[in-house]
């Protein structure tokens, strides 16, 4: 199969333009919500410390272990990386919540009534008022996630293109690359600090490295040295980030032996599989520091000290045999199921689709370890029972799947005809849109509510409904102006000349002649 005679350069402009325009739009779609990833985060730009000792009370996954503070019950891998970008915006949140807090205590004016329905959520508003952090966590949780989140989550869909442009046409691999970008879970997600989705992004990250489909098809494909050391370390923060991380581990590490097994003889070597051990070994450490700092063991992780929850008593600290009611909910559950939260991935069940397509994006030894990491995600899935209070936060724990599994589901889409693809394309994206908006999956009938919602009430931004339901803004005419300014700054990066060449390749089909139709 032919690519796009299309230079590297012009490659690397499309990427640009498409990685800006992924970052505008995740940015727009912050939710402020102050997950329990925030508080250590905070902690680390403000004293350089894991302990949460002041905001015992505000967050219900927070515990005291006495005589060494107090610490979430996870493992701190986003907290970490949401501590860089809000240590660099520190100086301003501060200055910015102190003028704030002056002018409330010269106003004197009793809090602003949240209007939500759940209780819990207007409690923690009026004590986060009370204690003066209400400002600081919206500006931290927004400066996370569009300095991390965002760029990040920009970052993953740039990467699927480039996979997705080695094999068809360059046209082809970007408008597959937005669909993933807004058909699957990372929307949604993205919106907020989130291990889930940062071990998705890690897991695609590592996969490229060592797939490098862009090598040439008629040579053995060797991946360099660093790479290999480079997929160990994304693997292993993987772990840091969340023990579902150790999913991903054995995945890419069954696609690493699969891969080195196929090499010639002359091409391998065992410093490659060494390198990629070493780097999953340095994550793993990363994590033993932390557990041995915050409770004093390298080895028991925060759940073993936690407080006992309804859902901790199975099996060990929660993780049980896999349940076939939760395996259930967790593909097909109208409130976090994977299939109702990105109806786009339904593809990959017409297994000729992919398996015998006549356009194949991926070979049969990535397809294998497609299968094996997808079922090894659901049976862990299904085994944590903490995996039940996604009933209110939506899609999670096999939020990973998405980016393999949308390769299965691109070759469908690229197989039929395209006036049916770009029906389903539209309608997916629409679907995941409207969740995104609308977020709330705990009431009524789940993922179902936001397209009911969004369609009989029109557009909204889950940061801005938050500021209009506190009385600041009225969100209609802001959100006009926000999307007319959207608007423009999107025509401006595909429009204006960057440092790189011009879109010249969008009007001319004479450089995809020697692609596949797709």
């Amino acid at each position: 199969m032919s690519a796009p005679s299309l230079s590297a350069t012009d490659r690397r402009g499309i990427a640009l333009r498409l990685f800006l325009t992924c970052w505008l739009l995740y940015a727009l779609h912050f939710a402020t919500n102050t997950v329990r990833e925030i508080y250590p985060a905070l902690s680390l730009g403000d004293h350089l410390s894991f302990d949460v000792s002041e905001y015992v009370g505000l967050h219900p996954d927070i515990f005291e272990l006495p005589g060494r503070g107090a610490f979430i019950n996870n493992n701190p891998g986003a907290s970490i990386l949401g501590a860089l970008p809000y240590t660099l915006a520190r100086p301003v949140i501060d200055r910015i919540v102190e003028r704030i807090q002056r002018a409330r205590a010269a106003s004197n004016a009793p809090p602003p009534n949240y209007d939500t329905i759940y209780p819990m959520a207007r409690e923690f508003f009026r004590e986060a008022y009370r204690r003066g952090l209400d400002v600081k966590f919206g500006l931290a949780a927004g400066v996370m996630q569009a300095f991390l989140m965002a760029p990040l989550a920009a970052l993953s869909v740039v990467v699927m293109f480039f996979l997705l442009a080695s094999r068809l046409t360059v046209r082809a691999a970007l408008w597959l690359g937005l669909l993933y970008g807004f058909a699957t879970p990372i929307l949604y997600r993205t919106a907020q600090l989130n291990q889930n989705v940062l071990i998705s992004h890690c897991a695609l990250f590592a996969f490229a490295l060592l797939w490098r489909p862009w090598d040439n098809a008629a040579q053995p494909v060797r991946s360099e040295r660093p790479l290999y050391l480079l997929a160990g370390l994304l693997c292993g923060w993987a772990v840091v980030l969340d023990y579902s991380g150790l999913v991903v581990v054995f995945g890419i590490s069954v696609y690493v032996v699969l891969r080195w097994r196929a090499l010639p003889a002359e091409q391998k070597s065992l410093r490659d599989l060494l390198e990629f051990g070493a780097g999953v070994l340095a994550g793993v450490a990363v994590l033993f520091a932390y557990q041995w700092l915050a409770f004093g063991n390298p080895f028991l992780p925060a759940q073993h000290y936690m407080p006992p929850t309804p859902y901790s008593r199975y099996g060990l600290n929660g993780i049980d045999l896999p349940q076939l009611d939760l395996l259930w909910d967790t593909a097909f559950g109208i409130r976090f199921g994977l299939f109702f939260s990105a109806p786009i991935l339904f593809l990959v069940v017409y297994v000729p689709g992919w398996l015998n397509a006549r356009t194949r994006i991926v070979g049969s030894r990535e397809i294998a370890f497609i299968l094996i990491f997808t079922i090894a995600l659901f049976l862990f899935a299904s085994a944590n029972q903490f995996g039940r209070l996604q009933f209110n936060s939506g899609v999670r724990y096999i939020v990973p799947a998405s980016p393999f599994l949308f390769l299965l589901a691109a070759t469908v889409l690229v197989n039929i005809p395209r006036v049916l693809a770009t029906v389903i394309g539209i309608f997916t994206t629409y679907w995941s849109w409207c969740l995104a908006m609308y977020r709330d999956v705990e009431q009524g009938l789940g993922v179902f509510e936001s397209i009911i919602h969004i369609t009989r009430e029109g557009l909204r931004l889950p940061w801005l409904t938050t500021l209009e339901r506190l009385g600041y803004v009225s969100s209609g005419p802001v959100l006009i102006l926000i999307l007319i300014l959207t608007v423009i700054i999107l025509w401006t990066i595909w429009n204006v000349h960057l440092p790189f060449k011009p879109l010249r390749w969008w009007g001319n089909r004479q450089q995809e002649q020697q692609a596949p139709r797709v």
